[in-house]
């Protein structure tokens, strides 16, 4: 499995006027719902969760929030550039501002490791990164994540 088979155009928003990682990953929660029967509230509850567990955040600005659901038979992704980078408890205290929400089936053990570790490599890429944040808009980001560094 690949990024471009788990997200879509309606799932990636650019320039997002967010300013708490609370809120953050409620709009991530909402984006990972569109289009499904899944509800954003337990999926909100999903990512924080997990993220009770140890911060997601990747360093240079960069967080990988994922969850799993019940409820969810496949792997979904959604993709929110920030305006401006919040707190949320990075490593390396860079505000994050690139985030890569990923919500995989309840069972789903090695696909989600191996899709983490493919965002981890594409989103530790410095020159892939700028490229993210110099995207205008939501189609611009989209082409990055699906084509890749």
């Amino acid at each position: 499995m690949d990024v471009k088979d788990i997200i879509v155009p309606e799932r990636v928003t650019c320039r997002a006027n967010v300013s708490s990682k609370k809120r953050a990953l409620e709009l991530l929660s909402e984006l990972l719902a569109h289009d499904s029967a899944l509800n954003s509230q337990q999926i909100f509850e999903s990512l924080l969760t997990r993220e009770k567990l140890g911060t997601t955040s990747l360093g240079h600005g960069v967080a990988l929030p994922h969850g799993r659901q019940q409820a969810s038979e496949q792997t979904v992704g959604a993709f929110v550039m920030l305006e401006q980078g919040i707190d949320y408890d990075a490593v390396d205290g860079v505000p994050v501002d690139l985030l890569f929400a990923l919500l995989v089936p309840k069972d789903s053990t090695d696909q989600h490791l191996q899709l983490l570790a493919q965002l981890a490599e594409m989103f530790n890429n410095e020159v892939f990164r700028q490229q993210l944040r110099d995207a205008s808009n939501n189609h611009q980001a989209y082409k990055l994540l699906t084509s890749g560094p």
